[in-house]
């Protein structure tokens, strides 16, 4: 991509983003995870009404009388996005490839997490880590995070949530709020990310095209794996064809929202081509209940 292009590509995105951000989650973003980050304040006695969980059981031993633990908000959250730049982030059949959605999704995360003064940082990843890009605040740093998902060129083209997921607990110590952005074409992650949601808040933004849930019929086609490389020809003609194809999508879904239950992660699916605002206000409004 030509320097100037890139810089074209780079400041549309960013007037975008911003604009999303000030007028659309204004308040959304912060409401919904405000108290994820919190510091250990004071204790005090317990009240009728509080919750059993916050009760200091060291001082509750050492008074003979139950205390509860006081926490106060951090002023500053640490936001992670792992970002899935695997082979099959270049499918889209409805003038948006599935990578543009990312880059559009994390640029507003980004801009979000700014404006309430948190730091933000970004693991890329295949089925290998490919780069990490340290937290930090400012504009400049993430006009640096989107140039680097316009321009990023991934050594490997598969997929591997775990690999990601154990990076994140071992580089970044304290807890912080991980938002997973991916098509989760992957399996074998289910015991990473419930391990991973224990030590901090992971967030999964799916990330899909409507082909992958149903093919048109129109005749032979030849199917790519962008992952893999491998390549066959599906008749889309027959019925049956279709309804595999499709069942075989449903099949993944469900395991995919089973291992979002199971390790307590919220969840959202985003299309490419479709509005994302909404998805993303209703995942915000429902963590801020």
């Amino acid at each position: 991509m030509e320097h100037a292009d890139l810089l074209k590509k780079v400041r549309k995105i960013e007037i975008k983003s911003r604009g999303l951000t000030n007028q659309v989650f204004a308040g959304q973003y912060h409401s919904a995870f405000k108290g994820k980050g919190m510091t250990f304040s004071e204790v005090r006695e317990y009240q009728y009404g509080d919750d059993v969980r916050s009760i200091d059981w060291n001082v509750t031993a050492r008074l003979n009388h139950p205390y509860v633990k006081i926490h106060e908000e951090e002023r500053e959250l640490t936001v992670m996005l792992l970002i899935d730049v695997s082979g099959s982030g270049d499918y889209g059949t409805k003038s948006q490839l599935k990578r543009d959605l990312i880059t559009e999704v994390s640029a507003v995360l980004s801009f979000s997490a700014i404006e309430n003064n948190d730091k933000i940082g970004v693991i890329l990843f295949s089925d290998q880590v490919e780069k990490f890009i340290p937290p930090q605040k400012g504009r400049k740093h993430i006009l640096r995070i989107i140039r680097e998902l316009l321009e990023f060129k991934p050594r490997h083209t598969g997929t591997d949530i775990s690999d990601s997921l154990r990076y994140l607990t071992n580089v970044i110590k304290k807890r912080c709020t991980a938002f997973v952005i991916s098509d989760f074409r992957d399996t074998g992650y289910a015991r990473s990310l419930q391990i991973a949601n224990n030590k901090h808040d992971v967030v999964a933004l799916h990330v899909y095209d409507r082909r992958e849930q149903e093919l048109p019929k129109v005749g032979l086609i030849r199917i790519r794996n962008r992952e893999t490389g491998g390549e066959r020809w599906v008749d889309t003609g027959l019925k049956r064809v279709r309804e595999d194809y499709h069942l075989k999508w449903s099949s993944h879904l469900d395991m995919m929202q089973e291992i979002f239950r199971k390790a307590g992660v919220d969840s959202v699916d985003l299309q490419t081509g479709a509005d994302y605002v909404q998805p993303l206000i209703k995942l915000f409004k429902r963590r801020g209940q």
